[in-house]
């Protein structure tokens, strides 16, 4: 049987046994201590991508500015967006090439020490390339990128920080590079204890997605251009029309009851339906726009105040003007209104606010977009 984690107290409180290796710290730390730690290394990160955020605001929007415009070109003329860097640089260049696909921009990843080994060939003059290197001194990176400068490709440099961040002069990258972007950072989150790349890798992230998000609001990439992309999973249903998840349709097993008739009479008609949905949606006998639903709560708190009442005219006793969707709404909308509102049944009505379907809460559940 795999053996559980032991909680932070324990591991504080209680040495190594015998025959284990003891840790390098010669005191443990205790509970408070790791959980202060997790909160300094935590708001030191955040703190990074907020001076990262000031300094787009105050210096390098220019900056900024020019790499989308480079990206921008280069999926308008048809090229790739190459990302390189080695190590943890590199890893984050992988998800900030993913991203950038995902959003209509063509890119992949390249191996700074590959390249010189057959990978050179993916380079075309169509291309774009983002170089990552905290320090501008990689060797490998900064060798790619006098290749690359070479054949005159344009190439984006992320450094921790540029000469004009307060960097003593210009690294090797920013030298090389076509637009020089930097993190404005001056350690990372871990120090002095650890020399992990922690504050720089999450603000490099951090700049990726706004470059690619920036730069496919510019090209009037969509929504349904997303949704292209990711047609499965999560992603994909939560951009689905919500018209295709209705199983409750007007007209079809979801009667059109209008709000003169009595709660009586509306129970009737909907019950001819068959498998009767959680709820009624009453309309406007004159103009035939939603005017209200009655759900089976509302139902069963009618019969305990006085079984008389189903004689009345439901519209007395439904709730009106309830929220609703249009239904050019998306699912993520319906996913939104239930757990804003923890609505259980959602309307869904055209463009003349007449109801077209019912969405019930429990067809995003067993979508599995909301709990139950």
């Amino acid at each position: 049987m795999a053996q559980q984690p032991r909680p932070a107290a324990a591991l504080a409180s209680n040495p190594p046994a015998a025959g284990k290796v003891a840790p390098s710290s010669s005191r443990p730390l205790d509970a408070a201590q790791l959980r202060a730690l997790a909160e300094r290394l935590l708001r030191h990160e955040a703190a990074s991508v907020q001076s990262l955020a000031d300094t787009l605001v105050t210096s390098g929007s220019d900056r900024f500015l020019s790499a989308c415009e480079l990206l921008i070109r280069c999926a308008d003329l048809g090229g790739t967006v190459l990302v390189t860097g080695l190590g943890k640089s590199g890893l984050v260049g992988q998800k900030i090439s993913a991203t950038l696909a995902s959003v209509g921009i063509p890119s992949h990843s390249v191996h700074p020490s590959e390249a010189a080994h057959g990978d050179l060939g993916r380079f075309r003059t169509t291309d774009t390339v983002i170089c990552i290197s905290s320090s501008g001194e990689t060797h490998e990176v900064v060798n790619l990128a006098s290749i690359l400068r070479q054949d005159g490709l344009p190439i984006i440099s992320i450094t921790s920080r540029t000469h004009d961040q307060g960097a003593p002069r210009p690294s090797s990258l920013e030298r090389l590079a076509t637009v020089a972007l930097g993190l404005n950072l001056a350690s990372e989150a871990g120090e002095p204890e650890f020399a992990a790349p922690t504050s720089s890798t999450t603000a490099t992230m951090a700049l990726g997605d706004a470059l690619a998000l920036v730069s496919a609001r510019a090209r009037h990439f969509t929504d349904a251009d997303f949704k292209r992309r990711h047609p499965g999973g999560t992603l994909g249903d939560l951009l689905r029309p919500v018209t295709e998840v209705l199983r409750c349709v007007a007209g079809r097993n979801l009667p059109r009851i209008t709000d003169d008739r009595t709660v009586a009479d509306a129970l009737e008609e909907a019950a001819k339906a068959g498998r009767r949905p959680g709820a009624i949606l009453l309309s406007d006998p004159a103009t035939g726009r939603l005017s209200g639903i009655f759900t089976d709560a509302d139902l069963r708190r009618l019969i305990l105040r006085d079984p008389a009442e189903l004689h009345q005219p439901i519209s007395r006793v439904m709730t009106r003007d309830p929220r609703h969707l249009p239904d050019s709404a998306l699912v993520r909308d319906a996913v939104r209104l239930v757990r804003e509102f923890r609505a259980d049944e959602i309307p869904i009505v055209n463009q003349q606010g007449e109801p077209v379907g019912l969405l019930d809460v429990q067809d995003l559940v067993a979508m599995r977009l909301v709990d139950d």
